[in-house]
């Protein structure tokens, strides 16, 4: 029998009935109450019984969307255990010395963001009198994201209970001259209040999503224990259109982070205006994290709003507020109550009757200012109901007035975001407002004066209590150093004493040594590698088995691999983060990782192993926000260069992240030729990062995917390894050196591109009697660095000479660099190379061919060498102009 026309069939359709009847009186059921009730009765019972049956724990779909309302009602809200009256008072300084501070602020032009705070103030602090962990009780505390755009209010909150001084207020955004406050959270410029960095919108989420899950990962390998740290990450809902903020939400649902939540202040517009103008930013956000296996709390209307739910027996109100767009609700914010009349209720007979219920003083509240996020009680409940959920992480979607307080010429209007300032009778109105004692005197010359209640008074009492009961001040950044000891010397002897006749890519010479370290007694178990999905492709499917791929629920499964050596083991107490194939995921998890030694007092040693034109290309803000949250560990860009990845092509040839790593002041930047460089360079790594006197960087360290046997390290290379320059090889070392008399040059080469520097070395002394020193040039940004901090030390009148110039001393032959990246990378250093100097390169876009033949394309290989290592030396006069074109055409250049 066929379908009814236009009846669609559903997977309902393949399952067996085994009671038809009873189907079929269900049906009946329905069909009779939206005749005799009308679609709307029966509409509104379908979702009460969806409801039900997922409170029940019934396996049903979930509804994705619910009613424009309060997830808590009044009725079920708890008690709040604070004393309100004393929390207002508090929250109203803050208010205050927060739009004074910007404000006064704005004479010097530094501008700065007040309506951010203003509508989220309440949800800041019910969570700091009530919630917030701090650092001094058991444990690591709680991990705070806090919106950036919202500092003004913690850094008024810290000058209410006496760690911030007003000097500093008034040097909000001024830090040149000493004692200021950076303008959004940044532990590198204020560490000790400061832990994470969140104004590069839409990493704070993913951060957050991955330092809860790096808290587990701790827990299940028996390192720290996170039980009781909570992370809560404070979103603004025009944050959320940025890809990453939503990007890790399943992780979050799948591994059950429900020590996890966020609070997504819902003011309705972003920058420029309405974040969602003719649509429901709530709505379709509910949608998102409860497709996405969220608990989702929504906390929309304030007290106010309880008479008209109640009042409202026909539904129309509910279903009124689901059809009106988030623009023109902000509209109704700011108008008169006869335009509300008329717009919002006038759209049918039901609400027009229950209008005519509500004074003008009601709806005015109602619509101008009751939000379920301006309220204590509610944003209470909502918090109280967030941390006991368990099984999930919890979305709490709190709705605002953005500018609140403010007065009317700031509140729901688009520019408010730009607004800097409220004038000398603005700020009266808000003082009158929030019923703070600053007499019109403290007006003085028209500056806006900054308020305390006193040191000792009940407020700061009251406050600093609550901080107490809740382990000391909230936000909080307390390192407390532990060095590592150094790992044994038998981990890098390997490296040090080369591959023998064995080849070995440099890839899988770092892969070597961390797998060695890993086995160290004192610090093995601190290593977390970190891979996103590419473990394969450079050689560490051999860490599966004996690390584990973390996974809070262990191994469900059998793996097809199981009867093999290197089979993929999963396990709850697993060593390797894998992420799949998102970079961002791994930079977020290596970032917490990095930062384990001051979120919880527990160094680990991270290293994230990618696809090198897959890393700074891709994540380079997240690399920022590393530096910038004081991260140490290992970055690893593998199958590095422009053309040793054979055949891959464009997409996967990187010729520029070193460029772009150098531009990131607290990146080590290492370009490694051989193995025994790669042992060095970890070893000192390891102390600079975790020993007695550990530095706030991190490095950076290309590797190859190139087989080639690695030699012994020579003696007394190593402070040139760190450096960044050694002599590696000089031509009197040849079999067939040059004469004595002969042409000279210089060749300095990184990565890989050492060998194509052998070999002209070799190809100038044999066909063109030419001797070529070959140098190792392991790092063009560290001889950078040092060469920029003595022309900095010039300045101040210290005479310095760099590094690469020291080095090159005495060598009067010109300097040939050649690497597999683009000119601009060795050229970072040509105004401190003394001799002629010219380079080599991989500029433009990569192509699809071996090894050989893109090198020869980019004119990178051996012959192309001594191509242009003639044209240096022709230019000099040591050689014959004729040499180039004969050397040329032997070549087949």
């Amino acid at each position: 029998m066929s379908d009814p026309v236009g009846k669609l069939p559903s997977e309902l359709d393949q399952l067996p009935d085994r009671d038809t009847e009873e189907t079929a009186e269900w049906a009946a059921s329905l069909d009779a109450v939206a005749k005799a009730a009308g679609t709307r009765r029966a509409e509104y019972l379908l979702r009460r019984t969806l409801q039900h049956a997922e409170a029940a724990g019934l396996a049903l779909p979930k509804l994705l969307e619910t009613d424009y309302v309060n997830t808590i009602p009044t009725s079920a809200e708890p008690e709040f255990p604070g004393d309100m009256e004393m929390e207002a008072k508090i929250t109203a300084w803050n208010r205050w010395n927060a739009a004074a501070m910007v404000t006064r602020g704005s004479k010097y032009g530094v501008g700065g963001h007040i309506a951010t705070f203003a509508s989220a103030a309440w949800l800041y602090e019910t969570g700091f009198q009530h919630f917030f962990r701090g650092k001094e009780a058991d444990g690591s505390g709680d991990q705070l994201y806090i919106q950036g755009h919202a500092s003004p209010g913690i850094y008024a909150r810290a000058f209410l209970d006496g760690r911030i001084s007003e000097q500093q207020l008034d040097n909000f955004r001024q830090e040149s001259g000493g004692n200021g406050l950076p303008s959004y959270p940044h532990p590198r410029r204020l560490p000790w209040l400061w832990e994470f960095p969140t104004v590069s919108m839409g990493l704070g989420p993913l951060s957050a999503i991955y330092q809860a899950r790096f808290n587990r990962y701790l827990q299940n390998r028996n390192i720290k224990d996170t039980a009781n740290s909570h992370v809560w990450a404070f979103l603004g809902d025009g944050e959320m259109d940025e890809p990453e903020s939503t990007a890790a939400l399943a992780l979050a649902s799948r591994e059950q982070l429900d020590n996890l939540t966020f609070v997504i202040n819902c003011n309705l517009q972003r920058l420029d205006g309405p974040v969602r103008a003719n649509f429901r930013v709530v709505q379709e956000l509910e949608a998102q994290f409860r497709g996405a296996g969220w608990n989702v709390i929504k906390s929309l209307w304030g007290s106010a709003w309880d008479e008209l739910f109640r009042l409202d027996t026909t539904g129309a109100l509910v279903r009124r507020l689901r059809e009106v767009p988030d623009a023109q609700f902000q509209t109704y914010a700011t108008r008169d109550v006869a335009y509300i009349r008329q717009h919002f209720f006038g759209a049918n007979a039901e609400l027009v009757q229950l209008a005519g219920v509500l004074s003008d003083a009601k709806i005015a509240e109602c619509f101008h200012s009751s939000r379920g996020g301006h309220e204590p009680r509610k944003v209470y409940a909502a918090y109280k109901a967030a941390v006991e959920h368990k099984g999930a992480p919890t979305v709490i979607l709190a709705q605002t007035v953005k500018g609140y307080t403010l007065g009317a010429g700031f509140e729901s209007k688009n520019a408010n975001h730009q607004m800097k300032k409220l004038t000398i009778d603005e700020f009266k109105g808000m003082r009158d407002l929030l019923g703070l004692p600053i007499p019109d005197s403290a007006f003085a010359d028209g500056v806006v004066p900054y308020g305390h209640p006193g040191a000792n008074s009940p407020e700061v009492r009251y406050l600093n209590e609550r901080r107490a009961a809740l382990g000391g001040p909230a936000p909080a950044r307390k390192v407390h150093h532990v060095a590592l000891p150094a790992p044994a010397e038998r981990s890098f002897a390997p490296l040090i004493k080369g591959s023998g006749k064995q080849e070995m890519a440099t890839t899988m010479a770092f892969v070597r040594l961390v797998k060695d370290l890993m086995r160290d007694k004192e610090t093995g178990k601190r290593w977390v590698p970190i891979v996103p999905d590419e473990a394969r492709t450079f050689g560490m499917e051999s860490l599966f088995p004996s690390a584990g791929i973390y996974s809070p629920l262990g191994q469900t499964y059998e793996p097809v691999d199981r009867d093999q050596l290197m089979y993929y083991k999963e396990a709850k107490d697993g060593q390797i983060l894998n992420e799949g194939i998102t970079e961002a995921g791994a930079m977020a998890d290596f970032i917490a990782a990095c930062t384990s030694y001051a979120t919880h007092g527990e160094p680990m040693i991270p290293f994230y192993i990618f696809y090198s034109m897959f890393g700074w290309q891709r994540t380079a803000d997240q690399m920022w926000q590393l530096a910038d949250q004081l991260g140490k560990g290992f970055i690893v860009g593998a199958t590095a260069g422009r053309t040793t990845l054979t055949g891959e092509g464009l997409q996967h040839a990187d010729g520029h992240s070193h460029l772009i790593a150098s531009t990131n002041p607290a990146s080590l930047n290492y370009d490694p030729a051989f193995a025994y460089e790669i042992a060095v360079i970890v070893k000192d790594g390891l102390r600079r990062m975790y020993g007695e006197k550990p530095e706030d960087v991190f490095y950076y360290l290309t590797v190859y995917n190139e087989p080639k046997v690695q030699p012994a390290m020579p003696e007394g290379v190593e402070e040139g390894i760190l450096k960044g320059l050694y002599r590696f090889n000089e031509a009197s070392s040849l079999e067939s050196a040059p004469a004595a008399d002969a042409p000279k040059i210089q060749l300095m080469a990184s990565g890989t591109a050492i060998h194509w520097a052998l070999d002209a070395q070799k190809l100038l002394a044999a066909d063109w009697n030419v001797a070529a020193d070959v140098w190792s040039a392991t790092s063009w940004g560290e001889l950078r660095r040092e060469a920029l901090e003595c022309d900095e030390a010039l300045l101040r009148g210290e005479v310095r000479t760099p590094y690469v110039t020291r080095a090159l001393e005495g060598v009067t032959s010109p300097v040939l660099a050649v690497s597999d990246w683009m000119r601009q990378v060795p050229d970072q250093i040509s105004q401190w190379v003394e001799q002629d100097w010219t380079s080599l390169g991989t500029d433009g876009f990569g192509l699809s061919d071996t090894r050989e033949g893109a090198r020869r394309h980019f004119g990178v290989d051996a012959q192309s060498i001594v191509v242009a290592a003639l044209a240096q030396l022709a230019r000099r006069g040591e050689v014959p102009a004729s040499a180039i074109k004969e050397a040329r055409e032997r070549y087949g250049l």
